[in-house]
């Protein structure tokens, strides 16, 4: 298992959903049409653009494909030492 940060972009998220396609246990679209993070599908400290959960390599593999398949790249994911996995700086 790993820890790795999740944050949307509001300002970068156009409603596309195809992290929510991708990844529907990790992403939902709220009110605005714009991509939420969730914890294993829930929602345990409310609705928000960044979270840090633990997820086994498979989650991180298909989370890091749901953040590439956002068409304006407005997920970024993060290790637990803070490093930018993606998009790759």
């Amino acid at each position: 298992m790993s820890i790795i940060k999740i944050k949307v972009d509001p300002d970068l998220c156009i409603g596309a959903a195809s992290c929510v396609t991708v990844a529907p246990e990790t992403f939902e679209l709220n009110e605005e049409n714009k991509a939420w993070v969730l914890d294993h599908g829930k929602n345990p400290d409310g609705s928000v653009y960044e979270r840090t959960i633990e997820v086994t390599e498979e989650e991180k593999e298909n989370i890091i494909l749901a953040a590439q398949s956002c068409p304006t790249l407005a997920v970024f994911i993060y290790d637990e030492n803070g490093k930018q996995l993606f998009p790759e700086q």
